[in-house]
């Protein structure tokens, strides 16, 4: 093993990307599977589903900032909190998807999805501001910390994203295999990140105000909540593109490794070249190719499938962008302004959360009034249209504002 080989793994920064997997994988893989499952298996409508996952997220805007005001203070405990919440992520998504609704399917999936984003807010936001600790001590910083621990989640959302796939062929519930792998693998990297929580962490506690009224975090959170966007509005829509637009059900799995897996493979590669022209110029390229990814989805059809595939990996690449480069921009400014990053990764936290909720609140509702129906063998062709210009067309209005953002703030290189 060669001697920088060596030094990373004494930083443990291995055990971060476990641990990042594991968040990853009760993030996105959910708002990509869960309401197609309670659809399908429930029979629950989609606008049912976008109205309790907006619900929630309304919950989130009390809930987040406080659960960073704990993390500021829980000291010692921090080891402690940490292990019991990540039980209790676990065993959400076991009820999730493993158990067969004991009462109604509505109110269940509002229970078990209520445990398993609170746990990954509380999870998320005490990983992140440990981060701030951990990369004050490590040669590369942030934008190092920041490469593996996103090449980790983007792993670990390539993993979510294709095991029930996988594991159709071999198990009449894929799901539920899935959830109980999911919950061992938790109890693994809580372990491995254990060492890490005993790291020295500020004592004094920072107001959410003093966080809000730096101009740099309110613009960074600004661009986070734009920018992420329209991820959140290619996740939701993902499984439903794939299987009535492009009319290739079986194929949403593989495609899902594709896009998160290129996004994996360019975190590193996006981090290598912030390091050369800067963390603005790399973020305006990813964004500008991102654009030219979602606009060639525009003219697909029923057996454009290859096609997809590349624009898969185009447009996964530039997620790798955003997903390493933005939370490094803002963690750094974190360690300027609030040394223990509680709240400030509450708001970072709540921020990410939120896109995804205005995306199925919008988008699902839309779909239902066009008359999509989720497996249906036959969608009219409005609805089909309605689905090819959500997933496609907001997007890149999307990316355009994050782009004038971007252009319009001045970043600490």
């Amino acid at each position: 093993m060669t001697a920088v080989a060596l030094e990373r793994v004494s930083d443990r920064l291995p055990a971060y990307s476990l641990f990042a997997a594991v968040l990853s994988g009760a993030g996105l893989p959910i708002y990509i599977y869960a309401p197609k499952f309670y659809a399908d298996n429930y029979g629950v409508s989609l606008a049912t589903l976008a109205a309790v996952l907006f619900g929630l997220r309304l919950f989130d805007v009390v809930q987040d900032p406080v659960l960073g005001w704990i993390s500021e203070r829980l000291g010692a405990a921090r080891r402690w909190a940490v292990s019991f919440v990540g039980i209790v992520l676990g065993l959400s998504m076991v009820g999730l998807f493993a158990v067969a609704p004991p009462i109604s399917p509505v109110i269940w999936f509002g229970l078990t999805i209520t445990g398993l984003f609170t746990a990954f807010s509380f999870l998320t936001i005490n990983f992140y501001a440990q981060g701030i600790a951990k990369a004050g001590s490590i040669d590369g910083s942030h934008t190092r910390l920041a490469a593996w621990r996103e090449t980790g989640a983007l792993l670990g959302v390539c993993l979510a994203a294709v095991a029930p796939t996988l594991l159709e062929s071999t198990s009449d519930a894929p799901f539920a295999v899935f959830a109980l792998g999911f919950a061992g693998v938790a109890i693994i990297a809580v372990a491995a990140m254990a060492p890490e929580w005993s790291g020295k962490v500020e004592n004094e506690p920072t107001a959410i105000r003093t966080i809000l009224k730096d101009k740099l975090a309110r613009r960074l959170l600004i661009l986070a909540l734009v920018n992420a966007t329209p991820l959140a509005v290619s996740s939701t829509l993902f499984l439903f593109f794939v299987e009535s637009r492009l009319d290739a059900p079986g194929w949403e799995g593989p495609l899902l490794v594709l896009f998160f897996l290129a996004a994996a493979v360019s975190s590193p590669l996006w981090a290598a070249l912030s390091n050369r022209i800067g963390s603005k110029r790399t973020l305006l390229a990813a964004m500008v190719l991102a654009i030219l990814s979602f606009a060639f989805v525009l003219p697909l059809g029923a057996g454009d499938v290859w096609v997809f595939a590349i624009i898969c990996i185009t447009s996964g690449a530039t997620i790798g962008a955003d997903l390493t480069l933005l939370p490094a921009l803002f963690a750094r400014r974190m360690a300027a302004i609030s040394p223990n990053g509680g709240q400030g990764f509450g708001l970072w936290s709540l921020v990410s959360k939120f896109t995804l909720a205005f995306a199925a609140v919008i988008l699902l509702p839309t779909l239902d009034y066009a008359g999509f129906q989720s497996g249906a063998a036959d969608n009219p062709e409005n609805a089909l249209m309605t689905l090819t210009i959500l997933y496609a067309l907001v997007p890149c209005a999307l990316k355009l504002v994050a782009i004038a953002l971007l252009v319009a703030t001045k970043l600490e290189e």
